[in-house]
């Protein structure tokens, strides 16, 4: 297996630091807000990661931060807090902002067929691990306080800004207007706020430097450490994270380590729209919510993310959603078609299209050539209905399409009674003639989730996709 290392700017072949398991951390939602499009985008690939690590055989245990303290409006210490500025908006506590949207991410999630974290783990419950790192590196020298707040000094890192190559004597105080006139460069960051300019938060903790909150950048360097070690391979994100906080953690963790922390870094590129990229900043953003509502299905959007490398930038429309939709339901119905035996044992000619598509996967998680893969080996006449049923269900181990759920075509096995029963009455009343309670039972079968198809052998029921 192959992935892209942001660190070296090149596609290198995966090495795990340890044979038992990986070890990966993605950083999660700041809970302010529902999560857009554009952040969505992010997970479906690290969800892919995840699938394809597992398609290789790798355990992989993947930890999750949730931000629900810390995260100011700016990147650099700049703006208030996220979590009381929407607190403040909608006149609700942080800790009730915090659980209304954490509960809505993780809705998105399961509708996306993103697998959950092996651990979720909230910033607000590990302030003990983020006061003992920033313990440990002011043991080591690399801490001052003014105006009260704790500071990481850049100055004594030398390999800062090795991830977003960005050149340390280039960073010196002057280089730009100071917003923070207590850093001594302005690059430093804070590792604990006692001393806010916004008065007394909501969310407070006492530590050795005063009773106060952590900076944003800590919080993802004591809980992937608690987690994972000291040293794993994988850290994910989205590439605005790359110049300002992945660099920041860099910095904490290795210099309170004295060690290389993360083996393999990954970036996912924006969505974007005609505007430019998707922002909560801007105000205007769409959420999963807002497509369903005009009836798409969340898998609509991730086939629509599949069609694209995660490096590469993604530019949203309804028209191309549209299309993805169109090209999904296709496929479902496709595999509808072939029923519902699937071989035992694929055949030489199935096993050829699998391990072309592992080849793509395995290449830094090619996903528009392994979807092209798919389809080729689905409009294959040459395979057994049984074997391209097997080898579609195999690739979805990586896409995450739910394509073992769909049902061959005229099996009611799977669908509610209280729905056999209308398409009953409905046959019913079409054989009496009464053609308004025929429509008017369709429309109650379509209100459920599904439509009638009617075939020569009789009316089939058919789940909206």
């Amino acid at each position: 297996m192959r992935i892209y290392n942001t660190m070296s700017r090149s596609v290198e072949d995966f090495k795990p630091v340890s044979d038992e398991m990986v070890g990966m951390y993605t950083c999660g939602p700041t809970v302010y807000n529902y999560a857009h499009i554009g952040n969505l985008r992010t997970f479906i690939f690290e969800d892919v990661l995840k699938r394809t690590l597992r398609h290789a055989g790798y355990k992989v245990k993947h930890v999750m931060n949730i931000t629900d303290v810390g995260h100011l409006t700016g990147d650099g210490d700049e703006g208030e807090d996220k979590m009381e500025k929407s607190a403040r908006e909608s006149g609700k506590s942080v800790w009730d902002i915090a659980k209304f949207y954490t509960d809505a991410f993780f809705r998105d999630e399961e509708a996306l067929n993103i697998i959950r974290p092996d651990v979720v783990c909230e910033a607000t419950k590990h302030i003990d691990q983020m006061i003992a790192l920033i313990k440990r590196l002011e043991e080591g020298g690399h801490t001052y306080i003014a105006g009260g707040n704790v500071y990481f000094s850049i100055d004594t890192f030398p390999q800062y800004g090795s991830l977003a190559k960005l050149k340390l004597e280039e960073l010196k105080s002057g280089a730009r207007i100071e917003v923070d006139s207590n850093k001594r460069n302005p690059k430093d960051f804070v590792l604990w706020f006692t001393n806010s300019k916004f008065g007394n938060q909501a969310m407070m903790w006492d530590s050795p430097w005063g009773r106060g909150y952590p900076g944003w950048h800590i919080e993802c360097s004591a809980m992937s450490m608690y987690y994972l070690g000291e040293q794993f391979d994988i850290h994910c994100g989205g590439i605005d994270a790359i110049p300002v906080h992945h660099t920041n953690e860099i910095a904490q963790s290795e210099a309170a380590t004295g060690k290389q922390w993360v083996k393999y870094w990954m970036h996912g590129e924006f969505l974007i729209t005609e505007k430019g990229k998707m922002s909560k900043s801007s105000g205007e953003f769409l959420t999963l919510p807002v497509l369903e509502s005009k009836g798409f299905n969340a898998l609509d959007y991730r086939y629509f993310c599949l069609g694209a490398h995660y490096r590469t930038q993604l530019q949203f429309s309804i028209e191309g959603l549209t299309g993805a939709a169109n090209a999904r339901k296709g496929l479902v119905e496709r595999i509808a078609r072939l029923g519902g035996t699937v071989s035992a044992k694929p055949g030489d000619a199935a096993r050829a299209y699998m391990d072309e598509f592992d080849g793509f996967v395995f290449d830094d998680l090619a996903t528009p050539k392994a979807m092209s893969v798919l389809w080729n080996m689905l409009k294959d006449e040459n395979v057994s209905p049984a074997d391209r049923l097997y080898a579609a269900r195999y690739m979805d181990r990586v896409l995450g399409l739910k394509l073992d759920q769909i049902r061959p075509e005229g099996d009611s096995s799977e669908f509610p009674p209280e729905l056999m029963e209308l398409i009953e009455a409905r046959t019913k009343a079409k054989k009496e003639k009464n053609w308004a309670e025929a429509d008017a039972i369709r429309a109650r079968i379509e209100e459920m989730g599904y439509s009638v198809k009617d075939t020569p052998q009789g009316p089939v029921p058919v789940k909206k996709v």
